[in-house]
């Protein structure tokens, strides 16, 4: 490969990362809150005389 290509290759390297790393962080705090409310639901249905 063309060495005036590789810089620019390992930058979107490192992007691609933290973009893969920041979608992970994201699902996750989406899935803590999905569960949450679940759970927030659930204790309300279960109150309801």
């Amino acid at each position: 490969m063309d060495a005036s290509l590789m810089t620019p290759l390992t930058e979107l390297e490192a992007e691609n990362a933290r973009q893969k790393k920041r979608y992970a962080e994201e699902r996750l705090k989406a899935e803590v809150v999905r569960d949450a409310l679940k759970k927030n639901v659930e204790a309300i249905s279960r109150s309801k005389p």
